[in-house]
């Protein structure tokens, strides 16, 4: 079996150690090409190789930001044709970010070293896992885009590490609450369309998700959709207000993983497509990287577009 494995030497919870451990365990048992990325954008460059060359699988270790360009790359554009899952690379993660949401919600293992025995054992099996995925902006996102707040706190989330400090779940969630404390910072109003009905005035932040969990707090899952998984459409999360007495208590539910519900909250967990559009331009991000600012976006996603290496789905 070949397979490329790429790393992320800049990510948050990875070590030389750690890299070159993972590399002796995998290469005892495959032909193994280790990778590692130099730019912004190299691993999307590196995953495109791997597709062209015939790869069985592409293996990342490393954040969500890598595993995001990494499967840009094997696939292509949306707008292109599409491609036969099972004729492209199956797509592997060893975590190594700081929330690692994609692999979390695969049912991979936190720990790298788990995760990596986890990782063989369905790569000898030769096992393939075909999901769902979101687009927008000709661009697929595996786990969450949002408009507004969300994006913000990501924003400044990027401004801080660019400052040297680790991206925590504690600084995270410093970051969030300070966003919705601080008088300064304002986002600009949105609507919201999804098919069937009406469109939603007023959205303050938004979250389109492909999957659950949104994200998480450390070991504690925080799920703005429920039903929302890999084999369903897209989930809304749209929010018409940003009063901290009312998102406080919104955001209780989903730290205690209760229903989230609220009379400022339009939210649904299976939908074709979404659309947001903005009077002006709003901060915008995708599976946790900040993209801009834009004041249009529409959603859609592909039914059984990737395959990934990952356990069969819980039932």
């Amino acid at each position: 079996m070949r397979v490329m494995l790429i790393t992320n030497p800049f990510a948050t919870f990875t070590t030389p150690e750690g890299r070159d451990a993972l590399v002796n365990t995998l290469d005892s048992r495959y032909h193994v090409d280790v990778e590692h990325t130099t730019h912004r954008g190299h691993a999307g460059e590196l995953g495109a190789r791997a597709a062209a060359e015939g790869y069985d699988a592409v293996v990342v270790h490393g954040g969500d930001g890598s595993v995001n360009e990494t499967a840009n790359g094997i696939l292509g554009s949306p707008d292109s044709l599409p491609r036969d899952p099972s004729a492209l690379p199956a797509l592997g993660v060893v975590p190594g970010g700081s929330a690692n949401v994609f692999a979390r919600a695969l049912g991979i293992d936190r720990d790298p070293l788990r995760a990596t025995a986890q990782l063989m054992s369905i790569l000898d099996r030769r096992q393939r896992r075909s999901i769902s995925l979101g687009h927008t902006l000709n661009r697929w996102f595996l786990f969450n885009a949002g408009m507004g707040m969300d994006a913000i706190v990501v924003r400044r989330m990027e401004e801080l590490r660019h400052r040297g400090k680790k991206a925590t779940a504690g600084r995270y969630l410093r970051t969030t609450v300070g966003s919705f404390l601080k008088p300064s910072i304002d986002s600009p109003t949105f609507t919201v369309e999804v098919p069937g009905h009406e469109p939603v005035d007023g959205v303050r932040f938004g979250f389109v998700s492909n999957t659950g969990p949104w994200t998480y707090l450390g070991t504690r899952e925080i799920r703005t959709n429920p039903g929302t998984d890999f084999d369903h459409g897209l989930g809304i999360f749209a929010a018409t207000s940003v009063s901290v007495p009312r998102n406080i208590v919104l955001g209780s539910r989903l730290l205690a993983g209760t229903e989230p519900k609220a009379r400022h909250l339009y939210r649904n967990d299976d939908v074709d497509w979404v659309r947001f559009t903005s009077p002006e331009p709003a901060d915008v991000q995708m599976d946790g990287d900040y993209l801009g600012l834009f004041d249009k976006m529409e959603f859609g996603y592909r039914r059984a577009v990737l395959d990934v290496v990952a356990p069969p789905k819980a039932d």
